[in-house]
Parts: structure tokens; sequence; C-alpha cells
């Protein structure tokens, strides 16, 4: 008996479904050995960057606020005199807060005066300068100096070598597992950069007291790290 056209349709149709949706069998994709290689670089760091900040106190808002501006201003014309491009210092936080008394009732504390801050982020494009920028900021009244950091600003194109030298460990590692498993390496399948390139070490301002002579600095060096993934194909060893 012949089955109707529409019932032949919807069977014809499911099957097609059943057979796009059924999982792919182990034998449909290439064997392949997958490994990580990685390498890395070191290199004197040519970007120097710190945070400068200046606090006033005073009975009044204004008068905390008047004085913290004039207090900046000075820090502001001190580098620009040291050569600083205005291009390269901005003011990363400024705020003016009430202090009050100390609570020692159960009532709320009188406010007793107030703060006012304002600081300064500062990039220094010749670290050799790093220790007389930060002298010329402490004279010209700046009394909070943050961490200052280090930077090698063409760090992307140092780690090309890098690179080359990571894919090189990984086909090392992949000949390793390759001859252990009894097979032959293939061309490699796959490359891929395993996230951004990471500084392993950051130079930091050694800790000095602020009535230094001198500020302390030690750059350091940069060691940068980067790591590739690479899937190589096998073959049966001849």
């Amino acid at each position: 008996m012949k089955k109707p056209a529409a019932l032949t349709s919807v069977l014809a149709t499911a099957l097609a479904t059943m057979l796009l949706a059924a999982p792919a069998r182990a034998d449909d994709f290439p064997a392949a050995i997958s490994v990580s290689g990685e390498a890395t670089v070191s290199a004197a760091p040519d970007l120097a960057q710190l945070d400068a900040g200046v606090a006033n106190d005073a009975k009044t808002a204004k008068e905390a606020s008047d004085a913290n501006n004039a207090a900046m201003g000075k820090v502001l014309l001190a580098l620009k005199g040291a050569g600083i491009d205005e291009k390269d210092y901005q003011t990363s936080r400024l705020s003016l807060q009430p202090q009050y008394a100390p609570n020692r009732s159960s009532g709320a504390s009188p406010v007793v005066s107030f703060r006012a801050s304002n600081r300064v982020t500062v990039k220094i494009r010749d670290v050799t300068k790093a220790a007389g920028i930060i002298d010329t900021l402490v004279s010209a009244g700046a009394n909070d100096i943050g961490n200052i950091s280090f930077e090698v600003t063409q760090a992307s194109k140092l780690l090309d070598g890098a690179r080359e030298q990571a894919v090189a460990d990984a086909r090392r590692k992949a000949e390793i597992y390759a001859k252990a498993a009894g097979v032959a390496l293939g061309a490699p399948l796959s490359v891929s950069e395993g996230g951004g390139p990471v500084p392993l070490f950051k130079g930091r301002m050694a800790t000095a007291p602020m009535a230094a002579a001198s500020a302390a600095v030690a750059p350091g060096e940069e060691t940068l790290s980067v790591t590739v993934n690479v899937s190589w194909s096998i073959r049966p060893a001849q």
C-alpha cells in the first residue's frame, strides 16, 4: 500500500533533522597534538608614571579650597618648568571633605575643619629624570607622592622575537609527545596567542622619607612573557 505523500514528506523531514542533529564521529576530526609554548624578553623601561598631590586643612571649605588651588598651581608650574609636556599630566582626583571632632559621646561629632586635596598623574618619558621630577614636586609643595611604575611602551615589537621562540618551544614539546606516542608531526592546524604580553616584573620607587635629599628610584627591567597555543596534525611515524 502506498503511503500518502504528506506522510512521506514528514518522514523525510524527520530523517534529515536526525542526521543533522547526530553527533560527529571521532574520526570526523583530524588527529592532532595541542601544546603551549612560552618565551620571555627583558628590556629597560622607557616610560615612568607617578601621581602626586597636595592636601590643605582650613576652618572653612573656601579657605581650604583656595589654599589647595594655590598649592596645586605651584606644583603644575613646577612640572611645566621641569620640561613635562602639558599632555603628560592631568588631574586624577579632587576632593573637599569635612573633618569631624573625635566622637566622645553618643551625639553627632561637630565639623571642626575642612580638607581639600588634589592629585595629578604625571608621565615621565625619560626615566632617567624620574628622581629629579619627584624632587621638583616635593620642592613645589607636593606632600603626597604615590607609587611610581615603569613601562616598556614598545612591548609588542620587542616581543616579536619572543613569539618565534614561543612557537619553537611549542614544536619542541609537540615533538616529545609525538615521539612518545609513536607518531610524527604534520603541519600546524592552528596557532593562537594566549592573552596579551604579561609583565613579570615592574620597577617601583624605593621607599624613602619625604625629607630625603633625593628620591631613590630604581627602574630595573621589565620581563615580558608571551604564550602561544599550537595544534599540530599527526601522521603515522615512518
